[in-house]
């Protein structure tokens, strides 16, 4: 059985790192100067390890199933979980009300463009507020702000200083969203993950490693 590197990272690290993550993937970090034939001999090498961790991995992400849209389904906003009750004759096609969601009837063929749809909108108001405050902070500018579906990317800066955040990111605890936020503000500054990346990171979010870990560890909950 071969196995699969699903991302190289190149960058000025000085070691190898191989990570699994929560849908099985293969990413390996690398020295911008490591051979493809050094990454093979210690994916090799690694081989077990790396199979073991993916067969967790699965197992663990088929215990998630998509949403049904029906009464008592658990909706996930801002890290807490909020039952749905399908309602007739609303006029909105849905209503959140900080303790529930409300989903019209007749808009039930459609539910989950629906959700979609609210989470962008709530996406760009708390992203858009939580970038102004931590752009203040660390003193760093960005240029644009924009919301995406990315699947298995929560968050992303380009060459421009172009902020992107994957809509699914609203659906965690606001102090990890202040994590990827602060985390794609600082590479706007520093463009790999150096250690000085790592040290602007805590300045700004001296805890920053438990909401990283809170991210890896229940990142495939935030779904749909």
């Amino acid at each position: 059985m071969d196995i699969i590197i699903d991302e190289i990272i190149r960058s000025r690290r000085k070691t190898i790192a191989l990570q699994v993550s929560h849908d099985a993937r293969l990413i390996v970090r690398v020295p911008f100067s490591t051979s493809e034939k050094l990454i093979k001999k210690v994916i090799h090498e690694k081989r077990l390890w790396i199979l073991t961790k993916q067969e967790q991995a699965k197992e663990k992400y088929k215990k998630v199933y998509s949403k049904e849209f029906v009464n008592g389904e658990g909706f996930l906003f801002l890290g807490n979980s909020y039952k749905l009750y399908i309602v007739d004759n609303c006029e909105f096609s849905l209503i959140f009300n900080n303790e529930n969601f409300f989903l019209s009837k007749k808009f039930l063929n459609k539910a989950k463009d629906v959700f979609i749809k609210w989470y962008k909108e709530q996406s760009y108001k708390k992203f858009l507020e939580r970038v102004e405050f931590y752009s203040k902070v660390s003193g760093i500018t960005y240029n644009k702000l924009k919301i995406t579906n990315a699947r298995k990317r929560w968050g992303s800066c380009s060459s421009k200083g172009n902020l992107n955040f994957t809509w699914r990111l609203i659906m965690a605890p606001l102090q990890v969203i202040d994590y990827v936020i602060v985390h794609e503000l600082v590479h706007i500054k520093e463009k790999n993950h150096s250690k000085n990346f790592w040290n602007n990171v805590r300045i700004i979010l001296p805890y920053y490693k438990t909401q990283k870990k809170w991210l890896k560890e229940n990142g495939h909950l935030l779904i749909l």
